[in-house]
């Protein structure tokens, strides 16, 4: 006794069983941290897609030059490239060689139709500065005016919808987590009621014991606790073996498109912390549902 108020300790904590795994409450979790991975994982993979292909094609325009005689195509692929150079913001421009154009056609059209004299056009990537961009109406009248045969692709553009999908499964992804945070406080809320009431009992000899509210509350919170560690932890492990797998199948695909929605380290980081930040949560909704009913106990 200290201060009228009994400290209690691994004894008494004996008075409420916790049994590893046992009753429904950590397979519950286990679930809803499995669902949040997985919808953090999709989130964070769609945020760095999104943020790779505005670095790499947001900010790139290509040209074509479509002609038929080789020779004034030449002719104005190489004037269309110098009045660009000229101009402010451009950061790179880059002729593609004839050889990368058919290798890139080859798939579609075959290695015949590619030895033939079906004309190909010219193709010159650019990359401009932001500032650039926003210019991009007088870059078209200057390509106009060196290269009668040029036209202007501006990535951005229909890049456009792919951007406004992706940013709509972002939040698709984000309201899926607060949705299983939200359903995982209500697991814990249901499953602090149900302790309350199994060791009803337990509780008043407690009181009688000289024990605060807090301190029975605390007891209940350690055991909640522990149910929601290995319940996250389940999920967690479940989770990331499931986008580990994923990963696996994505990188054999070799695709860069699906390649970009991969998960960026600091976004590991942030799954790992999941399991962490449900057992605090555990721990405060069970604290505040204890001491709510234990008030109204009384």
């Amino acid at each position: 006794m200290k201060g009228g108020v009994r400290r209690f300790g691994a004894a008494e904590r004996g008075l409420l069983p916790e049994g590893r795994l046992a009753g429904p409450m950590p397979w519950v979790i286990a679930i809803m941290m499995f669902l949040t991975v997985l919808a953090a994982a999709a989130g964070l993979g769609l945020a760095g897609a999104a943020g790779r292909l505005d670095d790499q094609l947001g900010s790139r325009i290509t040209i074509q030059v479509v002609e038929a005689d080789p020779v004034l195509r030449g002719r104005q692929a190489a004037a269309a490239a110098a009045a660009i150079r000229s101009l402010p913001g451009i950061i790179a421009v880059r002729p593609v060689p004839e050889g990368e154009i058919q290798a890139l056609l080859e798939p579609w059209l075959g290695e015949g139709l590619m030895r033939s004299d079906l004309p190909v056009p010219a193709l010159i990537d650019v990359d401009l500065t932001p500032e650039a961009r926003a210019r991009i109406d007088r870059l078209r009248q200057v390509v106009a005016a060196a290269a009668p045969a040029a036209r202007v692709d501006d990535h951005a553009q229909w890049l456009a919808p792919l951007a406004r999908l992706i940013g709509a499964l972002q939040w698709l992804a984000a309201g899926l987590v607060l949705l299983m945070v939200g359903a995982t406080a209500a697991t814990v809320v249901l499953a602090a009621r149900a302790a309350l009431d199994t060791h009803r009992g337990t509780i008043e000899i407690l009181h009688l014991m000289g024990a605060t509210d807090l301190q029975v509350a605390r007891l209940f919170q350690r055991r909640i606790a522990l149910d929601a560690l290995f319940g996250g932890l389940i999920g967690f492990i479940l989770g990331g073996a499931v986008l580990v797998a994923i990963g696996d199948r994505v990188t054999a695909l070799g695709s860069e498109l699906l390649g970009s929605a991969a998960i960026p380290p600091e976004g590991w980081v942030v799954l790992i912390a999941l399991p962490v930040f449900g057992v605090l949560l555990a721990m405060l909704v069970a604290r505040l549902t204890i001491l709510r009913a234990l008030g109204r106990m009384l």
